[in-house]
């Protein structure tokens, strides 16, 4: 089966690096012209050659429509909502304003800054795929995560509201969920979840295992390869739905492990 994005534009996130990255380049490899906002600006210099990178805070509105708005009014035929922070780690009673505002801004305001941008050119061309980067925190919920799991529970009720809005205009929206992905992303939550619970990195990453029935991390390929599928004409009646990538996850963070 050819998956392809040949004559397809796609713009995506916080594509400098991690998922954000691996995702543009599957769509570069499928076909896709590729355009990826950042804000590490040594990360947008390493893109590799034939990705458009941009320097865009997407939690600032302006910046984001300045970015946009020209792009969308030629052509935007994906888009992929990955911009996200891990966010504090703590208990409710130790988070700070700052801390809770920052997360959701970044998580969540920059996906509705860049809908709000976009759809109307979609509309107009009654075509279009968006992916929201969703986590498997977004419907288990995360002890010490509240920031963070607030932004992905809202993203999955975005997913679901968007794609309810957009589907007579021909406008698919779906939601990936990633469970533990390979990465220095990852490394930093494990260290911050070992640091509030006082235990090693490595318990806190065999805890992380445990609660998946596969007991696996998952790499950021995976990730990019279902969103890849997505927006493809293979997956044109695929809408509205949060596809976990992760294993199969039963609780996101055991309290013990098992003897």
């Amino acid at each position: 089966m050819e998956v392809t994005l040949e004559g397809k534009r796609a713009v995506i996130t916080a594509g400098a690096s991690g998922i954000g990255l691996a995702i543009a380049q599957a769509m570069l490899a499928a076909g896709a012209e590729v355009l990826v906002s950042d804000i590490d600006d040594q990360a947008i210099s390493l893109v590799p050659s034939g990705i458009s990178a941009s320097r865009v805070d997407v939690s600032d509105p302006a910046a984001v429509a300045d970015w946009l708005a020209p792009i969308a009014e030629d052509r935007v035929d994906i888009l992929v909502n990955n911009a996200g922070i891990a966010g504090p780690t703590g208990l409710v009673e130790e988070l700070d304003d700052d801390g809770w505002r920052r997360c959701l801004a970044v998580g969540l305001d920059s996906q509705f800054y860049c809908m709000r941008a976009v759809v109307p050119a979609m509309k107009r061309r009654k075509s279009g795929a968006v992916v929201n980067l969703a986590s498997t925190a977004g419907f288990l919920g995360m002890p010490g995560r509240s920031p963070y799991t607030a932004v992905k529970f809202a993203v999955v009720g975005l997913t679901k509201t968007w794609a309810m809005e957009l589907g007579p205009h021909n406008i698919r929206v779906n939601a990936i969920a990633p469970g533990s992905v390979n990465g220095d992303r990852m490394d930093r939550v494990i260290a911050a979840h070992a640091a509030a619970d006082g235990i090693p990195p490595e318990q806190v990453r065999a805890l992380y295992s445990l609660g998946t029935s596969m007991g696996t991390f998952v790499d950021a390929s995976e990730i990019a390869d279902m969103a890849v599928y997505l927006c493809s004409d293979k997956g044109k009646r695929i809408s509205g739905q949060v596809l976990a990538v992760d294993g199969n996850t039963e609780t996101l963070y055991p309290r013990e492990l098992t003897p």
